[in-house]
């Protein structure tokens, strides 16, 4: 490295430091790091003159100097700071006007005329051909999206990137053909693995939503189905707890007539050592245990209908075919005819589940109705027979 090569390493360090944004994440020292050590492994690989190495390298420091200034057309801002510092350096003008020329060889339609333009030219793209490409690109999306300058999306940028390799770009060194082509190709394949997964998830994404703009119309249906289902639920949990407090006054009277059998009835078969007045009660809770378990069970017995039905009662919606009550004892291939029947019709669909629901409620109805007046009675009688043997006690 020349003391003047050197010099433009610190040079473009302290002037980005100081004056370029941060939001260059791409277009920074970093990548002019990356240029420079490319476009020092081309000079080594490539048979260009010695004195041509020197402005090489530093057109490789200096090339992108002009983003502190501007994004749009930064070349040429590029070349005069270039210029500008050489002079200051006391260059020769032959070296500034090479430099000069290098740095607009780097612009992306630039054709270059000779060896030296085309070292610096691949030396500049040359991380589409390295490992680290998708960082680098992503941090060049990012730069882009910062500067306001244009937001692609992942897939646009996938699609972007796809035309720069395949149209825009290729390698002008020998070396780089042979040695950085086969990276890039890998780079290629990579991008193309990605566009080929975006569209699959795209066009599933469409079908989706196809399917979605297809059946938005029975979106109703799908929330009758759930009122349906719900009220169902609803009605068939209440229908549970009725029978699980008809179990409670059955269990509980049963085990009082039992405790009343074996421990009080046997004492009427000698007078003598019982009060025949303490029986009052007994008798009382008894009779009232036993209405509760005739009540209880009453609201849990079952009603089962005829099970038949005719074709002409189906075609007139006059029976709830969903009801094992009404079919139980119908042929299945007559069961069969009256299902298609039904489901042949969304309506009639809609109206046997209204029946249905409508023959619950009216079980359920008839359920808590015969409970409450068990349970008033069982509450009657616990009261009359404490009562009674409150009477007994004081009065004997």
């Amino acid at each position: 490295m020349t003391t003047l090569t050197g010099k433009a390493e610190k040079f473009v360090q302290d002037l980005f430091s100081k004056k370029l944004p941060n939001t260059f994440i791409y277009h920074n020292f970093k990548h002019t790091q990356r240029v420079v050590k490319s476009t020092k492994e081309l000079i080594e690989k490539s048979q260009i003159h010695v004195k041509q190495e020197e402005p090489l390298i530093l057109a490789a420091w200096l090339h992108d100097t002009g983003y502190t200034e501007k994004y749009a057309g930064h070349e040429e801002e590029s070349v005069e700071i270039a210029k500008s510092w050489l002079q200051e350096q006391n260059a020769e003008q032959d070296l500034i006007d090479t430099v000069s020329k290098l740095i607009m060889a780097t612009r992306m339609q630039a054709e270059p005329k000779d060896l030296a333009e085309k070292i610096i030219k691949d030396a500049d793209t040359s991380h589409l051909a390295k490992d680290y490409f998708e960082e680098t690109s992503e941090f060049l999306r990012q730069e882009l999206k910062l500067q306001k300058i244009k937001n692609y999306s992942h897939q646009e940028w996938i699609e972007k990137n796809i035309e720069l390799f395949t149209e825009r770009h290729e390698f002008y060194t020998t070396y780089a053909r042979e040695n950085w082509k086969e990276q890039k190709d890998k780079n290629l394949y990579d991008l193309l693995n990605k566009e080929r997964k975006a569209k699959k998830k795209l066009a599933k994404e469409e079908a989706k939503a196809r399917l979605k703009i297809k059946y938005k119309d029975k979106s109703a249906d799908r929330g009758i189905q759930t009122l349906f289902r719900v009220t169902m639920r609803n009605h068939l949990k209440l229908s549970d707890i009725a029978d699980a407090k008809a179990n409670i006054l059955l269990s509980v009277n049963a085990i009082i007539i039992s405790l009343a059998i074996a421990n009080f009835i046997p004492d009427l078969a000698t007078p003598e050592t019982s009060s025949p007045a303490i029986m009052i009660p007994i008798f009382i809770l008894m009779i009232f245990s036993v209405a509760s378990i005739i009540g209880a069970i009453m609201s849990t017995r079952p009603n089962v209908t005829s099970g038949e039905f005719t074709r002409e009662q189906i075609k007139n919606g006059e029976v709830n075919v969903l009801f094992f009550g009404n079919f139980h004892r119908m042929p299945y291939e007559q069961f069969e005819w009256a299902m298609h029947e039904i489901l042949e019709n969304q309506s009639d669909v809609y109206e046997s589940l209204m029946k249905d629901l409508y023959m619950l409620g009216v079980v359920l109805n008839r359920k808590y109705y015969l409970l409450r007046i068990t349970y008033t009675i069982f509450m009657v009688g616990i009261i009359l027979s404490v009562l009674s043997f409150i009477a007994t006690y004081y009065l004997a």
